[in-house]
């Protein structure tokens, strides 16, 4: 199965098997012809229906220009990025633990530094090696995390792994063969509006609503995601659902921890909502890494 080439907190790989049993009908039966997903992050989902089903169009778009710019450069020029992937691991591998995390670091300082440098408008070849960087540190950093600070900086610091598999050229082959049949877009969730029609399903798979006030890990870009947000994508919901289109939202369950807290009882008042199973491991401390409900939202 073809997998994520990023491992992204709030991933959905582990409830791929869950979703399945909640996906439309009309997506067996050929009736929808577009698949729009407005929040990628490592795009679980959106692989395993490429490869599950007969669609004929992709669309997926991301506030995160670091990752928009992953997914566009696997489309244009996976072979290039495999072969810098390829050259990263080798050396990566032939150090020791020391000079792993020397290493490490020197990759993560010029990350942040030539942020300011890269046209994320524009496909360029700086692209590739910015990719092959972002790629890299995912797969080496602390508990495979993608985090930013306010600054936009990178700041997961340096894992353990033994011998972490930075390139896997066979998938990345694979994710780009998906892409080449994919718009990809950057900004804004409620851009893709005007390509939603009643053959269309649309999975929204926002930064969840923090279940406590230690659980608040939002940072995979330097913008927040309140409970406007929340509520704001609640009305493109709606707009949404009045075109027709097969809607599905994911999010936390805030009666994890507060069974009297309503909040997306009372947003999706009148939608169907339904309780998955899921492991989370976004914890630093395995041992709080218990299981817990998330939800799952839809209009049909």
């Amino acid at each position: 199965m073809t997998k994520p080439f990023l491992k992204w907190a709030g991933g959905k790989g582990q409830l791929i098997e869950q979703i399945e049993k909640f996906l439309p009908d009309e997506l067996g039966s050929g009736s929808i012809k577009r698949y729009i997903e407005p929040f990628i992050g490592g795009g679980a989902l959106f692989l395993y229906i490429a490869n599950t089903y007969e669609i004929e169009e992709f669309v997926i778009s991301d506030i995160n220009s670091e990752l928009v710019i992953a997914y566009e450069t696997i489309q244009k020029n996976v072979e290039k990025l495999i072969e810098t992937l390829q050259e990263i691991q080798k050396k990566y591998l032939s150090l020791d633990n020391d000079e792993r995390n020397l290493y490490f670091y020197q990759i993560r300082s010029q990350f942040n530094w030539r942020r300011h440098q890269i046209n994320f408008q524009f496909y360029s070849q700086e692209w590739i090696e910015r990719t092959a960087q972002i790629i890299f540190l995912n797969r080496t950093c602390f508990n495979g995390l993608f985090r930013v600070n306010s600054k936009g900086d990178f700041n997961v610091p340096v894992g353990r792994y033994k011998n972490p598999t930075i390139c896997d050229p066979d998938n990345l082959r694979v994710v780009a063969q998906i892409l080449q049949k994919t718009q990809i877009l950057h900004g804004d969730f409620t851009q893709c509006e005007e390509l939603v029609d009643n053959k269309t399903l649309v999975y929204f798979d926002p930064p969840y609503r923090p279940i406590s006030q230690t659980a608040n890990f939002t940072s995979y870009s330097q913008h927040t995601f309140d409970d406007a947000e929340q509520l704001r994508l609640r009305d493109f919901f709606r707009v949404l659902d009045k075109k027709g289109a097969k809607l599905i939202l994911s999010n936390s369950d805030p009666k994890n921890e507060d069974l009297n807290d309503n909040f997306f009882e009372l947003a999706y008042e009148g939608y169907r909502i339904e309780r998955l199973k899921a492991k989370r491991n976004i914890n630093s401390n395995a041992s709080k890494r218990q299981q817990i409900n998330e939800l799952l939202i839809m209009n049909y």
